[in-house]
């Protein structure tokens, strides 16, 4: 172990000696504040007595009223953050002057001006693709908007609003806060919660008016007891395992499921419901087999004398591909934000993509040839390009695994991503020779680039990235929209 009388003065609670010419921060503030004293004509502060000598020992009187005194203005680490911040925050009003920053002011600086990269959601297109899977479906049966994660990242509130303004009637949700934060927002259609949530929930639910999915008794009895005992209904949808074994009560076991917990004045079930695995498929067996297994436990219930309620079970792809299964109620999710949920469905639908995210350049450079640029120096210049910066990485939801694999769109060109995506940026290539077919671009610091999207007749989607990276557009919208300013076009 080190000796504690060579560890230079500074912040190791083990140094007893400071080094000549060394000056605490206390002293400090306190000559600041003596001098600012003298040139406003006032009295200067009364100082403290001075220390003993470095390594005599005080009395705990002592000792608290010297420790007092040093720490006088200057920051003080403590495990409550919020004493920290203010005690750093007087030492810097005693050493700097006050300066007083107005909160109200501060927040109508726009969340846009405080970044150059933004989302644009488009509600326009949210009304189209509503409206034309509620045009497919007629008007004789219900459509309910997935607005789950947090509207698969273009925002529940005002999704949810435009979606009921242009066909749906029902709500989806995943979990309990997703349905409170619709309620908060002044949100009054039904809302489905298409899990189960922890029994502790439950006083939520009803407070809110959120219909939970059940398929445990024992969840269903507290919940039944609990609406009970404040003289509130219980509705739920029964939630029915027909193949996809991700949660539910087998196809096949519905009645007895019903005849353990239908006994409670307090449950109504207001609707039974499955999920396909397989709509999005090339293949249809395994859809037909799910869809066949479905209609039996609803044909079950009833020959049971229970009636179901609102039977729903198509997802976007087999509302739009299978007209057979959307019986009561189809539940529109990937198709709501404009994107095809496969191949098959896009002859038979025309959807508009909400989403587009927009940047702008924060650093140009000439690179030489041969010079490399970013992590791993992967790609090298060829020469006569303009490297350019912008502020959007994988951190914003710009996979890495795209890094050299995806366009962006600079004034209707499409120019080239280059080296590796970084967490918070990333840089493009522009070609600055000129060809006969080819429109010359020469891009400067604050020009907007479009990372998704469209400009004129050029396009880069999702739907591209995607397949790049072998997932789905759920997975990218919902990335995309983690830390990046939402705006309403």
């Amino acid at each position: 172990m080190a000796d504690n009388t060579e560890l230079p003065n500074g912040f190791t609670g083990f140094a007893f000696r400071k080094q000549p010419g060394t000056e605490s921060a206390a002293d400090a503030i306190r000559e600041r504040e003596a001098q600012r004293a003298a040139h406003a004509g006032r009295p200067a502060p009364v100082q403290p007595a001075p220390r003993r000598g470095a390594n005599s020992y005080l009395t705990d009187r002592e000792a608290a009223a010297d420790a007092a005194n040093e720490v006088r203005g200057a920051f003080q680490y403590n495990r409550d953050h919020e004493e920290a911040a203010a005690a750093y925050a007087a030492a810097v009003d005693a050493a700097e002057g006050h300066v007083e920053f107005d909160p109200e002011k501060l927040a109508t600086i726009p969340e846009k001006d405080r970044r150059w990269a933004w989302l644009e959601i488009d509600l326009n297109a949210i009304r189209h693709n509503a409206s034309a899977v509620k045009k497919m479906i007629g008007s004789g049966r219900h459509m309910m908007a997935v607005v789950k994660a947090d509207a698969y990242g273009h925002g529940a509130v005002r999704v949810a609003k435009t979606a009921l303004n242009s066909g749906a009637d029902y709500l989806g949700v995943a979990t309990v806060d997703e349905g409170i934060q619709l309620r908060e927002g002044l949100v009054n259609a039904p809302i489905l919660m298409l899990a189960e949530p922890p029994a502790s929930a439950i006083p939520l639910l009803l407070a809110y008016k959120i219909m939970p999915a059940v398929y445990s008794s024992e969840f269903a009895i507290k919940y039944a007891e609990a609406a009970d005992s404040m003289g509130l209904r219980a509705p739920f949808h029964l939630a029915v395992n027909t193949g996809m074994n991700r949660i539910g009560v087998r196809w096949d076991e519905v009645v007895t499921f019903m005849h353990q917990v239908g006994f409670h004045r307090a449950l109504e079930l207001e609707g039974v419901f499955t999920h396909f695995a397989t709509a999005d498929c090339p293949e249809t067996l395994d859809f037909q087999i799910q869809a066949k297994r479905y209609i039996e436990a609803i044909e079950a219930l009833r020959a049971a004398g229970i009636n179901p309620g609102i039977v729903h079970c198509a997802n976007s792809a087999a509302a739009i591909r299978y007209p057979d299964v959307r019986f009561d109620m189809v539940r529109l999710g990937i198709g709501l934000y404009g994107y095809q949920p496969c191949p098959e469905t896009t002859p038979l639908i025309e959807l508009k993509p909400a989403m587009s995210v927009h940047a702008r350049i924060t650093d140009t450079r000439l690179v030489p040839m041969s010079e490399g640029v970013s992590y791993g120096l992967n790609y090298r210049s060829p020469g006569s390009v303009k490297i350019c910066t912008v502020p959007v990485g994988y951190g914003d939801g710009l996979r890495r695994g795209l890094s050299g694999r995806t366009d962006f769109l600079v004034d209707g060109v499409r120019c080239r991503q280059v080296g590796n995506i970084c967490m918070d940026q990333c840089m493009f290539e522009v070609d600055l020779r000129s060809y006969a077919r080819r429109r010359r671009i020469d891009p400067q610091v604050g020009d907007e680039v479009l990372i998704v999207g469209q400009q004129g007749d050029a396009m880069v989607t999702i739907e591209e990235m995607c397949d790049t990276l072998g997932t789905i557009p759920h997975e990218l919208c919902i990335a995309f929209a983690h830390r990046m300013p939402r705006y309403y076009v």
